[in-house]
């Protein structure tokens, strides 16, 4: 359990920290739309962006908003790991499902910001260099495939662990055989989530 809780701790830190460089980029992005704002005739400029007519730029702004949505909801998620009690029953289901859901929406805030990335580049350069449009997609596809390559494997061995058992109707309490042999885990754990439903734990 020791463990567990310091690489957990540390898997959520690492992961907490990219998650916020996202959000703070896509908050940004949002702010500094590309392209600019369009001016009144005087010095002063009225709000609304150059490219606000153009399909592109609503793709650029969905995808940055669902950037900046995802990117918020993982360091929410990784906090809620890090700061959790890491008791015995917090180990089956409720850290790893935060987990999953951490990791999930991390990948989902940097294919997002990626594609707003591209969008932006595309709209700013499009039109003069028509290849940028190819170039960029392929390029933008390589961080989001090297993410998912690499996590990929923990993401299904968590999701497969949590509720593979609950879809079969049982879970699997051999894991705890390994480290305390003398102890009978299901009648352990099934008495103490019992006593937290009543209130006495």
């Amino acid at each position: 359990m020791e463990k567990g809780e310091k690489w957990m701790k540390d898997t959520s830190t690492s992961c907490m920290v990219v998650a916020a460089l996202i959000a703070t980029v896509a908050f940004a992005a949002a702010i500094a739309v590309p392209g600019g704002n369009i001016s009144d005739g005087s010095s002063k400029k009225n709000g609304l962006p150059v490219f606000l007519n153009k399909d592109l730029f609503m793709f650029f702004a969905i995808a940055d908003a669902l950037a900046l949505v995802s990117s918020i909801t993982s360091v929410l998620m990784f906090l809620a790991v890090f700061t959790s009690r890491y008791s015995e029953e917090d180990f089956l289901k409720a850290l790893p499902q935060k987990l999953i859901i951490g990791l999930a929406t991390l990948f989902l805030s940097m294919a997002s910001i990626l594609v707003s990335f591209g969008a932006a580049f595309i709209l700013i350069l499009g039109q003069r260099f028509h290849w940028a449009s190819i170039a960029i997609s392929l390029l933008s596809c390589v961080p989001v495939l090297l993410f998912g390559f690499l996590q990929f494997p923990l993401f299904v061995e968590m999701v497969s662990s949590t509720y593979w058992p609950t879809i079969l109707g049982k879970q699997d309490y051999s894991i705890f055989e390994t480290y305390f042999p003398k102890q009978n885990w299901k009648a352990l754990l099934e008495s103490r989530q019992g006593a937290l439903q009543k209130g006495e734990l």
